[in-house]
């Protein structure tokens, strides 16, 4: 974490530039604060490091977006319903807010998951009745504003972090993840550095 906020004043900067933007993907407290229901180990000690991130993107006039689950309380996404991942995220409530000091300020915000749908992604959704991909409005946001890279932090590495990259590739971004910008869930030892090796052998660099 140190890293990446000497980083923020100084390398960070050459990673910026109007047409590349930074994504951070659900910082919220389900996931970052240890009180959370899905808490990612580490992520409580990402808010200051990516609040220094975001001002270097700023500081070189790219754009911010930020992504969010939100939930209705019955999903597929749920163990409940039987999904994969215990209740989180839902749509009103504490855990589905974004962390507390995260500077935000006024950038977009896009919430996914808003009708029940599966998926991890912050450019796509899985209607859970007909399993085709459904677009949020994340890509028109960075289309309409120019941009043509990506630089992807947040959480869970391994899981949203992952698929948002992933699809920002298919999509013809040229994308970078910050490792040091995120934290793995793994639900299996070694998601983590199988996101990383799966991330780096698509095309995104992995720094």
């Amino acid at each position: 974490m140190a890293q990446l906020a000497r980083e923020a004043g100084g390398d960070a900067a050459a990673r910026y530039n109007p047409a590349t933007a930074l994504v951070v993907v659900d910082m919220q407290n389900d996931f970052a604060d240890p009180a959370g229901s899905l808490f990612v180990a580490g992520g409580d000690a990402l808010l200051g490091p990516l609040n220094a991130e975001i001002a270097a993107a700023r500081a070189a006039g790219a754009p911010v977006v930020f992504t969010q689950d939100w939930h209705p309380p019955i999903t597929p996404h749920f163990q409940t319903q039987g999904g994969v991942w215990p209740v989180h995220c839902v749509r009103g409530t504490w855990g589905a807010e974004l962390v507390p000091g995260l500077d935000v300020a006024g950038a977009p915000v896009v919430r996914k998951g808003t009708g029940g749908e599966d998926g991890y992604s912050g450019f796509t959704m899985r209607d859970a009745v007909s399993g085709v991909d459904i677009p949020t409005e994340l890509e028109s946001l960075l289309r309409e504003a120019g941009v043509t890279g990506l630089v992807v932090v947040g959480l869970a590495l391994d899981v949203c972090v992952k698929a948002t990259a992933l699809d920002g590739l298919r999509l013809g971004y040229d994308v970078t993840v910050l490792e040091a910008g995120s934290r793995p869930v793994e639900l299996e030892p070694g998601d983590g550095a199988s996101a990383v090796e799966e991330l780096r052998a698509a095309g995104a660099g992995v720094l």
